[in-house]
C-alpha cells in the first residue's frame, strides 16, 4: 500500500541542486525512510535519473555494516561516481556513522553530487544539524501523516469515523496500515515507552526516570493549557511531594522538544506585537503518541482537535503562536477594567496571518460571542478564522469572521484562504 506524502515530497523535489546537505528529520517510525528511499527516488526515475546515479545506503541493514566505518562509506561512494552527471547520494540513517559530520561536509566538495540524509534516535537533533552543518546543511521536517494522508488509505465507512479514529490513534503510518485496535494500542505503547524514551534516556544519561515519565504524563493531561516550568514544579510538589526546580523540568521539555514528541508554542502580544516569554502551551506530533501515554482515559474532543489543528497547520509550514490581546471592558459595577483574552493560534507563513480559534462546540448565541470576542479586539485586516468541530457548516458572518468546519479545514489544504 502506497501512501503519498506529497506535502514533504515535494520540499524534498525544491531543495534539489542548492548545493547543501538535506537532512530529513522528524519523530520516530514517521515515515523518512519510505519518503527518501521510495517517494523521492521514484520521482527520481520518473524525471529520467537512472539507478546508477543513485546511490542509496540503508545504514541500519547489518548487510552495510561496513558502511559505518567514514572512509569506508566515503570510498564507495567515490568509487560509484564515475561521470560528470548528477549524483543523489541518499543515506539512511547516518547517525550510525561515526563521525558522519566529516563524511557529509565531505560530500559537498563533489561538484556532481545532491546529498539527503535521514537521521534519528540521541545522536541526531535539529540543534546538531544547526551546530555540525554551519550553513552548508539544513533541516527538512517530516511528521506522522496529516488527516488528507490518512484518508488516502483509511477504509472506514465515513469521513467522521475517519476523524474520529485519526483523532484517537494518530498518524504514524504503522498504525494507519494496521486494522486490529489491539495491534494499534500495543504498538504505540512500545514504540513510546521503548523508542522514544529510552532515546532520551540515553542521550541525555537521566537517573530520575520517575520524574521524566511524572512530567510527560502532565503534558499529555494538559494540551491546550499555559504553562511554564515554575507552573509544573509546584504541581509536582504539591501532588508528587516532589523537589524537582524548574531548571530541571525546562530542559526535561528541551528533550521532549529535540526528540519530536511536543512541540512549544509561545505567546504572542497582538496588540504590543513582542513575545511574551511565559508561559506557553504544547502540543504532541502525534494524537495517537499522546493517547497511548494516558491509556486512551483522556480523550477530550475539545483539547483533541486544539492539537490536530496546530499539527495541521505547522504541517502547513506556518509559524504558529498563542495570540494574547487586551481588552477594556466594563465590570458589574459600570468600572473599566483591561483584561486579556487569548487567541488560540496565530500564524504567520511570509506577510501572511490568521487569527485562528478552535472551538468544538458553538451551542448557543453566548458561546458563539465568547470564542470572536477576542477576534473583534483585534483591529488590522488579516483574516479571522474559527474552526467548529460537529456538522456546522462552513460560513462567513455580517463581521468578516470565517467559520471554518473542522472536515473542510483538513480536507483542503487552501482552506484558509477561501
Amino acid at each position: 500500500m502506497e501512501i503519498k506524502r506529497d506535502i514533504h515530497l515535494n520540499r524534498l523535489i525544491a531543495s534539489q541542486h542548492d548545493g547543501m546537505v538535506k537532512v530529513v528529520t522528524g519523530v520516530r517510525r514517521c515515515g523518512k525512510s519510505y519518503l527518501l528511499f521510495k517517494l523521492f527516488c521514484d520521482y527520481l526515475r520518473r524525471h529520467g535519473v537512472d539507478d546508477g546515479h543513485i546511490i542509496k545506503v540503508a545504514l541500519d541493514d547489518r548487510m552495510n555494516k561496513q558502511l559505518r566505518d567514514p572512509d569506508a562509506l566515503l570510498q564507495y561512494v567515490r568509487n560509484l561516481i564515475v561521470d560528470k552527471k548528477m549524483y543523489y547520494i541518499l543515506l539512511d540513517e547516518v547517525q550510525l556513522v561515526s563521525e558522519f559530520e566529516d563524511v557529509l561536509n565531505s560530500f559537498l566538495h563533489i561538484d556532481n553530487a545532491d546529498v539527503f540524509v535521514t537521521g534519528s534516535n540521541a545522536r541526531f537533533l535539529s540543534k546538531d544539524i544547526v551546530t555540525e552543518f554551519r550553513g552548508r546543511g539544513h533541516e527538512i521536517r517530516i511528521a506522522p501523516l496529516n488527516f488528507r494522508e490518512f484518508r488516502s488509505v483509511y477504509q472506514g465507512p465515513s469521513e467522521s469515523e475517519a476523524l474520529r479514529e485519526y483523532m484517537l490513534y494518530g498518524g504514524l503510518p504503522q498504525v494507519v496500515t494496521t486494522q486490529d485496535v489491539q495491534t494499534k494500542v500495543n504498538y504505540l505503547t512500545n514504540v513510546f515507552n521503548n523508542t522514544y524514551l529510552v532515546d532520551i534516556l540515553d542521550r541525555y544519561c537521566i537517573k530520575n526516570d520517575a520524574e521524566l515519565d511524572d512530567l510527560i504524563n502532565i503534558m499529555a493531561s494538559s494540551i491546550g493549557g499555559l504553562t511554564n516550568p515554575t507552573k509544573l514544579a509546584n504541581t509536582f510538589r504539591t501532588v508528587k511531594h516532589s523537589n524537582i526546580t524548574p531548571t530541571t523540568i525546562k530542559a526535561y521539555l528541551s528533550y521532549l522538544e529535540d526528540a519530536f514528541l511536543i512541540e512549544k508554542s509561545m505567546r504572542y502580544d497582538i496588540k504590543g506585537k513582542r513575545y511574551i516569554e511565559s508561559p506557553a502551551k504544547y502540543y504532541f506530533v502525534d494524537l495517537g503518541l499522546r493517547n497511548a501515554r494516558l491509556q486512551f482515559r483522556q480523550t477530550e474532543e475539545t483539547h483533541l482537535m486544539e492539537n490536530l489543528i496546530y499539527n495541521e497547520l505547522r504541517i502547513r509550514g506556518l509559524s504558529v503562536d498563542v495570540g494574547s490581546v487586551t481588552r477594556t471592558e466594563r465590570n458589574e459595577n459600570g468600572n473599566s477594567v483591561r483584561r486579556q483574552t487569548e487567541v488560540d493560534f496565530v500564524c504567520n507563513q511570509g506577510y501572511k496571518r490568521w487569527y485562528i480559534q478552535s472551538a468544538f462546540a458553538l451551542p448557543t448565541q453566548e458561546k458563539v460571542d465568547q470564542e470572536v470576542a477576542s477576534l473583534h479586539s483585534i483591529s488590522d485586516s488579516f483574516r479571522k478564522i474559527v474552526i467548529t468541530g460537529g456538522l456546522a457548516p462552513t460560513y462567513q458572518n455580517e463581521d468578516g469572521i470565517i467559520f471554518l468546519n473542522i472536515l473542510d479545514f483538513l480536507n483542503d489544504e487552501n482552506s484558509l484562504n477561501i
